[in-house]
């Protein structure tokens, strides 16, 4: 699933490729990811001939902001990436959309579970989980003092809280596990048994996660964005592999049919639940 820093660095070569271009051709391979929320519009009269005025992040969403005030939302959901090229390109086994820019360039989704969505709408709000209210992670709004009064009133597992998107934006699966491991607490913690001090802690290590794994993909993905990076991550997916910090093996726990990795001996816990 792309996750804050991986949308974080796509954007940022969109911005770069497609920032004032105009969309010279639409084709939907497969319609059953498109969403078009404007009632007297298709993908090809909503799109061609626009130009593109922006793209931004708002946690796991790219938007695309074209010139007539319309929008196109991107959710790429579990398995849905974007593929650019300077040139046209072949359509490849689970493209669903392809767009040719009026220099020839080309954006394509590509979704492997087919779970994602291209929402096309002239209204934000009417996008399905678009939370432009949830603080994103990395918001120069969101303090320490704010993140910890987000938390409040959730009393789960920590894990879940960062995770499902509602009291702060952008994290997934695998960063859970890094911002955890981080702050060296254990995944499965209910969140009402965490003390000030290591709900503060929990956000340093969140920001300084984050922004350490942006710093490491601009060096490595360049213009691939549809190539997911993740052999950096120190503990997410490195079940057996020694902790970085102690050298004990990582361990991993599957609930409800999600993997967490985690280190035993620097994130202590049990999982027993009360």
């Amino acid at each position: 699933m792309p996750e804050l820093p991986d949308l974080e660095v796509i954007k940022d070569v969109l911005v770069r490729r497609l920032v004032g271009r105009r969309i010279a051709e639409v084709v939907v391979l497969r319609p059953l990811v498109v969403r078009v929320l404007d009632p007297d519009a298709t993908p090809e009269s909503f799109l061609v001939g626009r130009t593109v005025t922006e793209v931004a992040r708002c946690a796991k969403f790219l938007r695309f902001a074209l010139d007539d005030g319309g929008w196109m939302a991107i959710n790429a959901m579990l398995a849905g990436r974007l593929r650019y090229t300077p040139a046209a390109q072949r359509a490849r086994v689970r493209d669903y959309v392809r767009l040719r820019f009026d220099d020839g360039a080309t954006l394509s989704y590509h979704d492997a579970k087919g779970m994602g969505k291209v929402y096309l709408t002239r209204d934000l709000d009417a996008v399905p989980a678009y939370r432009d209210t949830v603080p994103d992670a990395l918001s120069s709004d969101l303090t320490a003092e704010a993140f910890v009064e987000r938390l409040r009133p959730f009393r789960g597992e920590i894990k879940g809280i960062l995770t499902r998107g509602e009291a702060v934006g952008g994290i997934g699966n695998a960063y859970g596990d890094e911002i955890l491991f981080e702050a060296g607490i254990y995944p499965f913690r209910k969140r009402s048994t965490l003390s000030r001090e290591e709900q503060l802690r929990l956000y340093d290590a969140m920001r300084a996660v984050l922004v350490w794994a942006i710093e490491v993909l601009r060096e490595r993905v360049g213009d691939r964005i549809d190539v997911e990076v993740r052999d950096f991550l120190r503990v997410h997916n490195k079940a057996g592999h020694p902790c970085p910090r102690c050298g004990r093996p990582i361990s991993e726990i599957t609930v409800a049919k999600r993997a967490t990795s985690f280190c035993r001996s620097c994130q202590p816990g049990s999982l027993i639940r009360n």
